[in-house]
């Protein structure tokens, strides 16, 4: 059991580790020099966050009322929560 936990923790280290390594490589300015300091801890931070949010971007883009016309305010809040829920396989609700 202890292995198990072990090996699980391990692998879910190395993906973080592995995310991290791809944002600080990524970092690099406008004149092709590395960032440094608050500049690439910024970068790093909304790169991460991007990657995350993948599924989140395509939820807020499927959020669109049976008129049309995009969800708003509550309604687009917990369609996407939902989306995300499921995977980002949700679908407008049809509302009366």
């Amino acid at each position: 059991m202890r292995a198990l936990i072990a090996s699980v923790s391990l692998a879910l280290l190395s993906t973080l580790a592995h995310a991290d390594t791809a944002c600080e490589a990524k970092a690099v300015g406008k004149n092709g020099k590395p960032l440094a300091g608050a500049a690439k801890t910024a970068f790093v931070k909304k790169c991460e966050k991007d990657a995350g949010g993948d599924a989140g971007a395509a939820c807020a883009a499927k959020a669109v009322g049976k008129n049309g016309k995009p969800l708003a305010g509550a309604a687009k809040t917990a369609f996407v929560k939902k989306c995300e829920k499921d995977g980002g396989a949700a679908a407008p609700a049809a509302s009366k």
